[in-house]
C-alpha cells in the first residue's frame, strides 16, 4: 500500500495540478519545499513504512490563509536529545520604518506577507513574510547594533541566507535599484547585500 507521501507527491508534481492550484490562488511556496524534500530525501521516502506505522506522516493543513504542507515526524523521542528539531521557523529582523522595509522585501524581492500572523497582538509594528516554507519577521523596534563600521562584505557579518533560483536576475534588480552588493568570495553563485537597516543578507543560487 502506497504511503501518503507518494500520493501527495504525485499530486503536487503534476503540471496540471500546479496550474489548478495557481488558478485557484491556493498555491504556496511551501509546495516547492515539499517537492524539494522528495528530491533530496528519496531514501527516506523509499524506506518509510505504511502510514499506520506512524514513522512519517504528511499532512495538508491551513497554517496560514492558504493551504500549506507540513512534514511531521512523529517519533521526536528518537532524535538525539528528544526535542525533535524540525527546521528554522522564522528569522527576526529589526527595522526602523516598516513601510520602507516592505518596499525592499515585498516590492523588490517579491516576498509575500503572511496575513495569518498576529501582527495586531504585539506591542510593536511588524510583518511576517514567507521565505519558502519559513518566514522573516520584520519588527519595527530600536536597533541596538551599530549601523556604521560593519564589514563591507555581508559574508563576514551575521547574516540571513535565502535560497533563490537566479542570482544574475537579482543582480540586475539590485543594479536597477541602486543597491550595493558583493559576490561570494568562494566563486559560487551567491550575492550579498544589506536591507535598508543594514541587516546583511546572502542570496545563494540553488537548482
Amino acid at each position: 500500500m502506497a504511503i501518503a507521501a507518494a500520493a501527495a507527491a504525485a499530486a503536487l508534481t503534476s503540471n496540471q495540478e500546479r496550474r489548478s492550484l495557481r488558478q485557484n490562488q491556493s498555491y504556496h511556496p511551501r509546495h516547492a519545499f515539499f517537492n524539494e524534500f522528495l528530491r533530496s530525501k528519496p531514501e527516506l521516502i523509499k524506506t518509510c513504512q505504511p502510514v499506520e506505522h506512524d514513522y512519517l506522516r504528511l499532512l495538508m493543513t491551513k497554517a496560514s490563509v492558504r493551504p500549506t504542507l507540513i512534514v511531521e515526524e512523529q517519533n521526536a523521542d528518537e532524535t538525539k536529545n528528544g526535542i525533535g528539531v524540525v527546521s528554522i521557523h522564522h528569522v527576526g529582523l529589526l527595522c526602523e520604518n516598516l513601510e520602507k522595509s516592505l518596499e525592499f522585501y515585498q516590492d523588490l524581492l517579491g516576498l509575500e506577507v503572511n496575513e495569518a500572523r498576529p501582527n495586531d497582538k504585539l506591542p510593536y509594528r511588524g510583518k511576517w513574510l514567507w521565505v519558502g516554507s519559513e518566514m522573516i519577521h520584520l519588527m519595527e523596534l530600536p536597533n541596538p547594533d551599530p549601523l556604521t563600521g560593519r564589514p563591507e562584505h555581508g559574508g563576514r557579518d551575521r547574516h540571513t541566507c535565502i535560497a533563490i533560483k537566479n542570482v544574475n536576475k537579482l543582480k540586475s534588480i539590485f543594479d536597477k535599484a541602486g543597491i550595493s552588493y558583493t559576490l561570494s568570495r568562494s566563486g559560487r553563485p551567491a550575492i550579498f547585500a544589506r536591507d535598508p537597516d543594514g541587516n546583511a543578507l546572502e542570496f545563494t543560487q540553488v537548482e
